[in-house]
């Protein structure tokens, strides 16, 4: 049995579901139609990486979950944020460019 695209959309649901698991409080304002054309460009580059060099775009989609992690890291430690926490939250909600939420 041949294994087609679908391995790289398996891979790409696990990091999607994982990821909005794991990171939602990173995009508690982000409005929706930004997360959709996130995604809409993950499975988009999925299927062309994949046109382009088969299986091989597993690969591909590691190294861009890999280098947004990097960044992600990069840019809390630069603007004082805890990088899993994103505390101090205020801060964090300041740096977005969000509304802190009235209490």
């Amino acid at each position: 049995m041949e294994i087609g695209i679908e391995a790289e959309f398996a891979a790409l649901f696990v990091v999607a579901a994982l990821g909005s698991s794991f990171f939602d409080k990173f995009e508690t304002e982000t409005p929706a139609v930004r997360k959709l054309a996130r995604w809409t460009l993950a499975a988009t580059l999925t299927i062309g990486a994949y046109a382009w060099i088969g299986h091989w775009a597993l690969a591909v989609l590691a190294g861009f979950a890999l280098l947004g992690a990097l960044t992600h890291v990069i840019w809390c430690r630069t603007n004082g944020i805890h990088p899993l926490t994103a505390e101090p939250r205020l801060r964090y909600y300041e740096l977005r460019g969000w509304k802190w939420p009235e209490r």
